[in-house]
């Protein structure tokens, strides 16, 4: 199978397959007598994974781990169940730290007036500047 069928049936780019060949996340594919890549079913499943793992969250270092897995016949279900339970714990951290981050952007617009003066108390906050009637 060439790299434009693998494209399709992933549903990556072949760019993206041949980024995540170069970074070593996909067994190598065999080459041909002319050179050109020859793709397995093997491949298709990594590369699969590679895309869903992205799609929820894993970053290439994970996704490597999580391809080496997939490829261990003497793998454990319970080391991937807990990757999966650390990222679902990494997302929660994050959630909680854009919410905040949206409370205060919030809290930010609500004490500006919006009107056509330059007095901005989001620029002063922002820039940790105090409300200032004139500048320098």
């Amino acid at each position: 199978m060439n790299i434009s069928d693998v494209a399709k049936k992933t549903g990556l780019t072949s760019k993206a397959i041949r980024f995540y060949e170069e970074k070593g996340l996909v067994t190598p594919p065999l080459r041909s007598e002319n050179g050109y890549r020859s793709y397995s079913a093997r491949h298709i499943d990594e590369l699969t994974l590679l895309r869903q793992a992205r799609q929820v969250g894993f970053n290439l270092e994970e996704c490597g781990e999580l391809v080496n897995l997939f490829n261990d016949p003497e793998r454990h279900s319970a080391d991937v169940k807990k990757r999966t339970l650390e990222k679902v714990d990494e997302i929660e951290r994050h959630i909680v730290e854009l919410q905040s981050m949206r409370d205060q952007l919030l809290t930010l617009a609500e004490s500006c007036p919006g009107d056509d003066s330059a007095d901005c108390p989001i620029m002063d906050n922002l820039s940790g500047c105090c409300h200032r009637k004139s500048r320098a």
